[in-house]
């Protein structure tokens, strides 16, 4: 089989961990995949989808289509595959107005697909009015990658750990006036960024870590306690909680708000805890820091949880779906 994958940036996380890690594991199951970068000019995108006729299908990745590219997609395509991880038909600057505009192009899109998978199920949720061919499939990792730090005793510094990029800091942000707080009742707490861009705290040391791919795992081991904030919007529930995964495969507790994948991959008191106020998130930071045993024990069953979204696990259910999709013949 032969796929054409079309995405507005293959150098995205988001490109990377939906698509890029899997092409591999479909090449391996004779998928022959193709990445191309999706065009800016309207003749460049029409002889793109021209191309698709070459191809048993296309895999779009996360790109609204206007009415002029569904039109010639469509055309020319075999099968159209749809794959989305967050809520691209609400604005992450607006997010308590609807946008008609993105929200058309959407319906559009999941609507000429002849299948769609989704990053969690709320996401899902938004397609099954255009299109009842929708599939869930989480965002994945390899969890073989990511071990725990091997020394767990509570000797000097206790680190609070998020993980991010500029784009999603503002949620941190928001968690400065329980962090400082956290700065004042404990001597050895400190906070570890791992992103491109940072801040400071008053109360709470913050150690700044340029985020690699090559060094993420090793930044994260280092941490005691990671910390997955999120308002709760029609936007956030989109997101698919990749930084618990990786707290977890790091042998991690996690505190989080319970919005969107969160709720769904943190079982309250068991591999971390909920937060939902300034409160919520001092009482239970502070539980875990004064408690390494607690911290082992829901680290322990963070790593056996995350086993179920290693890239082996989802990789064959990718392959399954898209064989599924590919091979289905017209009646």
């Amino acid at each position: 089989m032969d796929l054409l994958i079309v995405t507005n940036n293959p150098d995205r996380a988001s490109f990377r961990q939906r698509i890029g890690v899997y092409l591999d594991i479909l090449r391996d199951n004779h998928i022959n995949c193709e990445v191309e970068r999706f065009p800016s000019g309207s003749l460049a995108r029409r002889m793109l989808f021209k191309k698709t006729a070459n191809f048993d299908g296309v895999f779009i990745h996360k790109k609204r289509l206007n009415s002029f590219d569904a039109f010639w997609l469509r055309r020319y395509a075999q099968k159209v595959i749809y794959d989305f991880d967050d809520a691209v038909m609400y604005s992450d600057k607006h997010t308590d107005r609807p946008s008609r505009k993105r929200q058309k192009s959407f319906n559009r899109t999941v609507k000429l697909a002849d299948m769609v998978i989704a990053g969690n199920s709320y996401l899902a949720e938004h397609v099954r009015e255009s299109n009842t061919s929708v599939n869930v499939l989480p965002t994945g990792l390899d969890t073989h990658t990511y071990k725990p730090k091997a020394d767990l005793k509570n000797n000097g510094n206790l680190r609070l750990v998020w993980i991010g990029s500029k784009s999603t800091l503002g949620y941190l942000v928001a968690l400065k006036p329980a962090l400082e707080e956290i700065g004042s009742r404990f001597d050895n707490v400190v906070l570890r960024i791992i992103c491109d861009v940072f801040f400071d705290l008053n109360n709470l040391e913050v150690e700044k870590c340029q985020w690699s791919l090559k060094t993420e795992v090793i930044d994260l081991a280092a941490g005691d306690i990671g910390l997955a904030p999120l308002p709760d919007n029609r936007f956030t529930r989109g997101k698919c909680g990749f930084k618990i995964l990786q707290y977890s495969a790091s042998g991690l507790p996690v505190v989080a708000s319970p919005v969107g994948a969160n709720a769904e991959y943190i079982q309250d008191g068991t591999n971390g805890f909920y937060a939902v106020d300034d409160s919520d998130w001092i009482e239970k930071i502070s539980l875990l820091l004064k408690d390494s045993q607690l911290r082992q024990q829901m680290g322990r069953a963070g790593r056996q949880k995350v086993k179920q979204f290693d890239l082996k696990v989802l990789g064959k259910r990718l392959v399954s779906l898209v064989e599924g999709c590919l091979e289905k013949v017209e009646t």
